[in-house]
């Protein structure tokens, strides 16, 4: 059922990324004052958003349905993992189910755009990285030229700011023991926003992975691999003042994946028992 979740999530993702993309067209965006404005397509047809949407809006629900169904024979427990903690839904409550699947739906979606303002802020400008960072920039919007200082604060900002307005619906429902005092409550919400950075460590381990073998493998002239190249330099960046390579051999990337993951995983480990022992 884990595997399921994931797969529907990343369905889910592609949904809201088509759903978004079809705003970017230049021919659907630009005024009919410019060259691009005045072409159409071949097609004539208009490109509609809404049935994206009211998809995306459709496997949400149909996908609580089959967990509020299929979870109790299966003995499965939905379960958010937010890094400092975890947050169980009981799946045999038709709205739990449905809580659960809205609420999987959104930390998949503000992940994905952590990862982004991450590469953002790795990547800046560079065009080595294009086209994919121009990807990045359409989907950030106008985040992507906000100052790096406070793209890095954002993943807390958002993330805090959502338990605070949420955790009071978890308590409500039982998931969640009430907070004990107003400040409990924000010390709450600021180890959940810090145990969001640690969602950073799998793209870094997997982009400094798949810099390690363009190093080594040639992989043709695709763009993808141009990306990847120029993302894993930036990344071990902060490395070169250590002495790394050893002949033609360069331990920067697995040293970069070394750290993101089990630094990673102890950073967890004390955010979780930062997030018990908060005072009341």
């Amino acid at each position: 059922m884990p595997l399921i979740d994931l797969i529907l999530n990343l369905a889910a993702l592609l949904l809201w990324l088509n759903w978004r993309a079809i705003g970017f067209d230049p021919l659907l965006t630009s005024p009919p004052t410019t060259l691009i404005g005045t072409l159409r397509r071949a097609d004539t047809r208009p490109a509609h958003r809404w049935p994206l949407l009211l998809g995306l809006l459709g496997l949400l629900f149909f996908r609580a349905v089959l967990y509020w169904q299929i979870g109790p024979a299966a003995e499965w427990t939905p379960s958010l993992k937010l890094g400092a903690i975890t947050l169980s839904f009981r799946n045999d409550f038709f709205t739990r189910a449905l809580m659960f699947s809205a609420l999987s739906f959104v930390f998949t979606a503000a992940v994905f755009y952590f990862w982004l303002v991450l590469l953002s802020v790795v990547n800046g400008r560079s065009e080595e990285a294009e086209p994919f960072q121009k990807l990045i920039r359409l989907h950030l919007g106008r985040v992507d030229s906000w100052p790096w200082p406070i793209k890095l604060l954002l993943p807390l900002i958002i993330t805090a700011g959502l338990w605070l307005v949420l955790s009071p619906l978890f308590t409500k429902s039982g998931i969640l023991p009430r907070a004990t005092s107003a400040r409990h409550h924000v010390e709450q919400a600021a180890a959940i926003g810090l145990a969001v950075y640690l969602t950073w460590k799998y793209l870094i381990a997997a982009l400094l992975f798949l810099y390690l073998l363009t190093s080594y493998v040639f992989f043709g002239n695709h763009a993808f691999w141009t990306f990847i190249s120029a993302t894993g330099k930036n990344f071990v960046k902060p490395l070169r003042f250590l002495p790394l390579r050893l002949g033609k051999v360069d331990l920067a990337p697995l040293i970069g994946v070394a750290l993101a993951l089990f630094g990673g995983e102890l950073a967890g480990r004390g955010l979780t028992a930062l997030y018990l022992r908060l005072p009341l």
